[in-house]
């Protein structure tokens, strides 16, 4: 029997899998289960329980999928290891019913847009590529019909850490800073070796590409063992590089030959999207994409929402929703890649956060900064003495208006938290679309009449 932990994506998906391959499985979820979720379980007549977790049941399983966000301190995953059940990923058990390739992103940052950058790189190029994994799709639930030639898998740490059998075909390492701490023991040392996971059981047609650039990534590469074929990449050429970027160019020699990538009609700013597009374009050179597809792919791609979104434009000041850069280095790679001045709103959840590296680039190019959140005192501490403006309030809708009127024709409006948001907002999705709302309500609107 398979017992699935968790009753969302990954964990309805994992169950579609498991009955369509005639396995018997019961589904556990702690929470409630959303009633579309809810829905295809009862279609399949696939038993499950909400509000709690059957532990003499779920513990006569043969394997346990439990979901990524269910820590292996939790107790019913110490009384499975304890007892020898096996506990994986979705994705462990979705690709073992799979003939396709699998080209696999991880890092701390960037993963989505790499992720949907890569994807859409191919199905421009004519691939027939699927999305998959921590990008909120179903691996296990694609691989019933299994169509595709690529799946195309965004992996969290937490998604490596229950993953032992499973190869990519092409895997990516965009940067390891610190984040999720929490889970890792606070130890940077750990997070590190979990993402780099990701390269476990390659063989030497496989690719590795990663970060040449990373601190992390160099600390951590040489205590793992792979067989993959490595392909660093950078900003700045020489050394091992084999993807570098200048002027709007990526100069590359993966396929063996020299080419060059025009990238200079990408929508995408700042230099956390150069390495981004670098991982992407080589990822799918290796999978054998042409160089003009990839061109023409680049200049028709639209990122996902919440990461460097454009919201609206009025009288001159752009606002951007950066809802999703939760950690330090996220909003310092917005607030390098903006050449505007800037307003800055902030806050949130602090995630234990350490600002100075910040502080230079909030020095030349922030205007004011205006703390969206419970708890602002810190925001205060660290930048009084280097914004000029600080002010602060627990409503979307004061802080735009609040914004609008410090802004002045050039400049940016920028939602770029660093803080987890759950002290005023459901996730940082919601946080996103409530800025959005905002801008429509108090700038778009109020400009229009």
């Amino acid at each position: 029997m398979i017992a699935i932990l968790g009753a969302g994506e990954s964990g309805v998906g994992a169950a579609l899998l498991a009955k369509a391959k005639g396995l018997s499985v019961f589904v556990s979820d702690m929470g409630s289960i959303k009633p579309a979720y809810k829905d295809q379980l009862q279609k399949e007549n696939i038993p499950f329980e909400e509000g709690t977790h059957s532990f003499e049941r779920i513990l006569t399983a043969d394997e346990i999928i439990k979901s990524p966000g269910i820590p292996d301190k939790a107790d019913i995953i110490k009384q499975a290891k304890a007892q020898n059940i096996p506990v994986i990923s979705e994705i462990e058990f979705g690709a073992r019913y799979s003939k396709a390739k699998f080209i696999c992103v991880t890092g701390t940052n960037g993963k989505t847009t790499t992720t949907l950058l890569t994807y859409h790189l191919l199905k421009t190029a004519g691939f027939n590529v699927e999305l998959a994994g921590n990008i909120g799709e179903s691996l296990a639930a694609k691989v019933i019909e299994d169509t595709a030639e690529y799946y195309i898998v965004e992996l969290s740490s937490f998604q490596l850490d229950t993953m032992y059998g499973f190869k990519a075909h092409i895997a990516i390492l965009l940067n390891i800073t610190p984040d999720h701490l929490d889970r890792y023991d606070y130890n940077i040392g750990n997070y590190a070796q979990s993402k780099l996971r990701i390269t476990q059981n390659m063989a030497l047609t496989d690719f590795f590409i990663y970060n040449q650039e990373d601190a992390l990534i160099q600390e951590h590469l040489a205590g793992i063992n792979t067989q993959a074929t490595l392909v660093p990449f950078g900003l700045q050429p020489g050394g091992s590089v084999q993807a570098s970027y200048t002027d709007n160019i990526i100069f590359t020699e993966v396929t063996g030959k020299p080419e060059t990538i025009d990238i200079s009609a990408s929508p995408l700013i700042g230099k956390h999207n150069q390495y981004n597009i670098l991982a992407a374009v080589t990822a799918a050179l290796l999978a054998g994409a042409e160089a003009f597809r990839i061109e023409e792919g680049l200049a028709t791609f639209k990122n996902a929402e919440h990461r460097l979104q454009p919201v609206g434009e009025a009288n001159g000041v752009t606002y951007i929703n950066d809802s999703k850069a939760t950690n330090v280095e996220a909003v310092w790679y917005a607030l390098e890649g903006i050449k505007k001045p800037i307003i800055w709103i902030a806050g949130g959840v602090d995630k234990g956060n350490d600002y100075e590296t910040l502080k230079p680039l909030a020095k030349e190019k922030i205007k004011a900064l205006l703390c969206l959140g419970k708890e602002n005192e810190k925001f205060f501490r660290e930048f009084q003495n280097v914004i000029p403006v600080i002010e602060e309030t627990q409503s979307v809708d004061e802080v735009v208006q609040k914004a609008k009127a410090l802004a002045q024709a050039g400049d940016v409006v920028l939602l770029s938290p660093a803080c987890a948001s759950f002290d005023l907002f459901q996730n940082y999705e919601h946080r996103g679309r409530s800025f959005a709302e905002a801008v429509q309500k108090w700038v778009l609107d109020e400009d229009k009449r």
